[in-house]
């Protein structure tokens, strides 16, 4: 009765331990990967003032023409990218989804950097492709080296997340620069996933759509605006590909929800600095607290540690920790390996504090 193509898909090893933190009595919870601030009240007023204004129906499929057109600058602006085209999408999930859907065809080669978000996998089997993983232990940086052996005649695609889930590493300008030399050797079209870029503490973002017109970027406020509930998403790059994204739009999502587009248009230039500054902070308290017990690298950007496990394989450790009360994600949920784990310190200090007391008590196991 089900479809071939979903046997190939697990649930989310991420949404098994949002459920279980739904069980528990008071968890420390270190896995959720959104920002427990709130959406700032400014874009809210706009929010609510758009819901009493009447926009609360359909848009057209590609977004309402002037947060496109406030994107597009913006990206200019910002990012020195010129991108052809631009559509807005529920979140960069449904980004994905669309850009997956349009550019695979079966026997496809997705290359895709291991460890990374778990959409990229499961998104490319979905779409009948094949998944060439990128080994980047123990630094998790997707260099030329390691790509050059991955790339064959059926490869199509490379994926790019900087800053990257799970481990919050940041690519510098001169590696984009050598990726984008790579890919425009190989005519390798390259997606790059840019939803972390407000969260770039050592000021190093570079977008490779600078670099390499072949390049669908997507990005969306989820992350930036703590808004990871309504749904607001972005593509930009090519015409030819945006358009057959809208085209299947049509007939899926219909259209980002409308209220957000709205409000999210009168809102883009809200100052960040405060909330990015805090997760600074965050990261510092959380490697300072954690760095001569576990073997780990120091983020740039995002709001993730990916350490190696002290002992046993990341099932068995995660199973301790949540019989301490703690979530966090094996780290098998993004990687080929059992080898590491995932912590997300967007927390409040105190349940930071508190995580950092039983890890340290877990390694000593």
């Amino acid at each position: 009765m089900i479809a071939h193509r979903m046997s190939k898909l697990d649930s989310s090893g991420i949404r098994k331990v949002f459920d279980l933190a739904q069980k528990m009595q008071n968890p420390v919870n270190l896995s959720i990967g959104q920002p427990d601030f709130d959406v700032p009240e400014e874009i809210k007023t706009e929010a609510i003032k758009a819901i009493g204004n009447g926009a609360n129906k359909y848009t057209v499929t590609q977004g309402i023409p002037e947060l496109r057109n406030a994107l597009l600058k913006q990206l200019q602006k910002r990012r020195k990218v010129d991108a052809e085209s631009i559509m807005i999408t529920s979140g960069v999930s449904g980004a994905l989804t669309l850009a997956f859907m349009v550019l695979i065809n079966p026997e496809d080669e997705v290359i895709i950097p291991d460890p990374s978000f778990v959409s990229y996998k499961h998104l490319t089997h979905f779409c009948g492709g094949k998944p060439v993983f990128v080994d980047t232990y123990p630094d998790f940086k997707l260099t030329v080296e390691r790509i050059q052996p991955c790339i064959t005649k059926r490869t199509k695609i490379l994926i790019l997340n900087s800053p990257a889930n799970p481990t919050g590493v940041m690519y510098t300008t001169q590696e984009i620069k050598e990726i984008a030399e790579l890919a425009k050797k190989h005519n390798v079209f390259i997606i790059s996933d840019e939803i972390y870029h407000d969260y770039d503490y050592n000021h190093e973002f570079d977008s490779i759509g600078r670099y390499y017109k072949n390049t669908l970027i997507l990005d969306g406020f989820s992350k930036s605006f703590a808004m990871t509930g309504w749904r607001m998403g972005f593509a930009a790059g090519p015409a030819s590909i945006v358009n057959e994204m809208i085209k299947l739009q049509q007939y899926t999502f219909v259209c980002a929800p409308s209220f957000a587009q709205y409000a999210i248009s009168k809102s883009l230039e809200t100052d960040l600095s405060k909330y990015i500054a805090s997760y600074e902070r965050k990261r510092d308290l959380m490697y300072d607290g954690l760095k001569d017990t576990y073997q780990m690298v120091k983020p740039g950007g995002a709001f993730y540690f990916f350490p190696q496990v002290p002992w046993g394989t990341d099932e068995e450790f995660v199973t301790a920790a949540i019989q301490k009360n703690l979530l966090i994600i094996p780290g098998s949920v993004f990687s080929e390996r059992h080898t590491h784990f995932r912590i997300s310190y967007a927390a409040s200090d105190e349940t930071i504090e508190r995580g950092i007391d039983i890890l340290k008590s877990l390694a000593r196991q």
